[in-house]
């Protein structure tokens, strides 16, 4: 018979989501990490813990040739939530490299902010109306995916706190990339 481990609870969690410092788990992933990642090896997943950031996930295995087992789901992005990721990504980029407020190491941001950072991005020709028709949604796709949480709504705004993974899945690479054919896209035809 197969024994329950007591670092169960956390694995199944960890194969979910993104596990924070404050989940009732997160000590049992600190204190068994060997064992929960002896245990994903064997599925081709790697256990990341960033406890100076606050978080632990998996992630992928990536053999010699570049392969997978293909475990989790690559998910396309529309445009306007690549483009909301990268401005997250650069607001904490900016966040960490000249903090505003020394006591808080978490970036906050509102909706109306968001959209106005999105709009710089936009190449001239972009249909603006009906981004703004949709840009609420967007920021919704983006929360769903694990980089903002929403921590207060109210006074026809919302604040977010931009999650850390986000630097662990839009590396300052990819926002170079970004900005790359962001601006192959602006100067060639639309």
């Amino acid at each position: 018979m197969n024994e329950i481990k007591p670092y169960s609870k956390a694995i199944v969690l960890l194969l979910k989501r993104t596990v924070e410092n404050n989940s009732p788990e997160w000590n049992n992933i600190l204190r068994y990490q060997s064992d929960i990642q002896e245990y994903l090896s064997v599925i081709g997943l790697e256990l990341v813990i960033k406890k100076d950031e606050g978080f632990a996930y998996v992630k992928q295995i990536v053999m010699e040739d570049d392969s997978t087992l293909s475990l989790v789901q690559r998910r396309q992005l529309t445009f306007e939530v690549s483009i909301i990721l990268v401005v997250l990504r650069q607001l904490l980029e900016d966040f960490d490299n000249n903090p505003t407020d020394t006591h808080s190491t978490e970036r906050f941001v509102s909706a109306n902010e968001i959209k106005d950072e999105v709009r710089l991005f936009l190449p001239e020709k972009y249909n603006k109306a009906k981004l703004e028709k949709d840009l609420d949604t967007h920021i919704q796709s983006v929360v769903k995916l694990g980089f903002l949480k929403e921590v207060w709504n109210g006074n026809n705004d919302t604040r977010y706190v931009i999650h850390r993974i986000i630097k662990e899945k839009v590396t300052l690479d990819d926002l170079d990339l970004f900005r790359q054919k962001l601006a192959e896209y602006v100067g060639g035809t639309r």
